[in-house]
């Protein structure tokens, strides 16, 4: 085994082989490098774990592979698809197609410098979310408005503003776990709000939110459960019942709509 480690060629050896000149030629040096590092790393290891000794490739013969991957590895993995599996808004494959005519918007501005946080009038800097906290208000009434990457972080960022510290009330059906690790019990405890469970899986009415109300809720929050559901003997207060609930005890009530 130790006499096909030595036999490995090193990086700077490699890396004059025409193959991968050619990779440095359009690519990142340090990028070349460090893919370079990497792809032998795992040959040793390759080496080094095998039952038998392993016929290793020829110099030319490696450099051509490891210039293969780096290109492979430096290919856009994003792609068309045609989306055939029903699911019109589907989180995996890009939710909702941009209209063209908002595409091509998108294209000339990005083509060259914006007013993205100038107020043009006034030559100051400005707000750069205020055109889409005006819209977002326009559009459902409310009195102020952020538009954040994704659900996660806009929940996290909703507990955090309006319930560190106090109790948000939500119920056992909804303590959801949906797609990449989103548990909400830990985005509450990462809040820094108290998590207050209420009522059963399958059915929380609300006077089971009435009841739990009390000096240290901040707020209700009804969660959006996503990928799963709870069918046969259920029951879950309406939104508009805890809305109801929230004005008159003057709490918050938050609802978490999912991505």
């Amino acid at each position: 085994m130790s006499n096909v480690l030595r036999n490995i060629p090193s990086v700077n050896d490699l890396l004059e082989s025409p193959p991968l000149r050619r990779a440095l030629e359009v690519a990142n040096r340090t990028a070349v490098v460090s893919s370079v590092r990497h792809f032998l790393d795992n040959l040793r290891h390759e080496v080094q774990t095998a039952a038998t000794e392993v016929d290793l490739p020829t110099p030319a013969e490696l450099a051509e592979r490891i210039a293969r991957w780096i290109t492979d590895d430096q290919t856009p993995n994003l792609r068309p698809v045609i989306n055939a599996t029903g699911i019109l808004l589907h989180t995996g494959l890009g939710r909702a197609p941009l209209a063209a005519s908002a595409l091509d918007a998108v294209v000339e501005v990005a083509r060259g410098y914006s007013t993205v946080e100038v107020d043009v009038d006034s030559g100051h800097r400005a707000q750069r979310v205020a055109d889409v906290e005006r819209m977002l208000k326009r559009l459902t009434g409310a009195e102020a408005a952020a538009v954040v990457n994704n659900n996660a972080g806009a929940t996290l960022l909703a507990l955090a503003a309006l319930a560190a510290g106090r109790e948000v009330i939500v119920s056992r059906g909804h303590l959801v776990e949906i797609g990449g690790s989103y548990r909400l019990p830990e985005v509450m405890e990462f809040s820094g709000a108290r998590l207050r469970e209420v009522g059963t899986t399958n059915k929380t009415r609300i006077d089971d939110y009435r009841r739990a109300i009390g000096s240290e809720t901040a707020a209700v929050m009804r969660v959006h459960t996503s990928n799963y559901a709870i069918i046969g003997f259920t029951e879950q207060a309406s939104l508009a019942d805890l809305v109801d609930l929230g004005r008159k005890h003057q709490v918050v009530v938050i609802d978490d709509l999912g991505s």
